[in-house]
């Protein structure tokens, strides 16, 4: 009975490393994705992982969070890159040393231009269809019932 017990606990916990590595192997499938500027396959392989993310520890949701919100910052969808990219920032914040160097020269002045663009105009002013304004470019005026 106790060998049995133990074969059980040996299946369960290589199931449970074994996922934990498929999670890890997706998320530098989308990294690599990204860095071979394939930023729709990179998006796609981010997207499908979002559910399981709760798997990862700090530095690969800060990681996951990082990857995503800068793809959708390249895509254009610059809603959901600030929102991304927030969360890289506080996890980041929390655990000092979760993104490189390089990263965090990155991540900083997209979202603080996401958020100068939000200050300024609101969230309206990022919108969501894939195409980032020009800087010369006016905002979209927000639509108001009452007129």
């Amino acid at each position: 009975m106790m060998g049995r017990l133990v074969g059980i606990a040996i299946v369960f916990g290589s199931i449970f490393v074994g996922g934990c590595s498929t999670y890890t192997s997706e998320l530098e499938r989308g990294q690599q994705a990204f860095e071979k500027n394939d930023h729709e396959r990179a998006l796609a392989v981010l997207r499908a992982l979002e559910p399981d993310q709760t798997h990862f520890d700090p530095p690969e949701e800060a990681k996951y969070a990082y990857l995503r919100g800068m793809t959708d910052y390249r895509i254009g969808y610059r809603a959901d890159a600030r929102h991304w990219l927030a969360i890289a920032k506080a996890i980041d914040d929390k655990n000092p040393d979760s993104l490189p160097a390089d990263w965090k020269n990155r991540l900083t002045p997209a979202l603080t231009e996401l958020n100068d663009e939000v200050y300024g105009g609101g969230m309206a002013a990022l919108g969501n269809d894939g195409k980032k304004p020009k800087k010369d470019e006016p905002k979209r005026p927000v639509k108001k019932d009452d007129e």
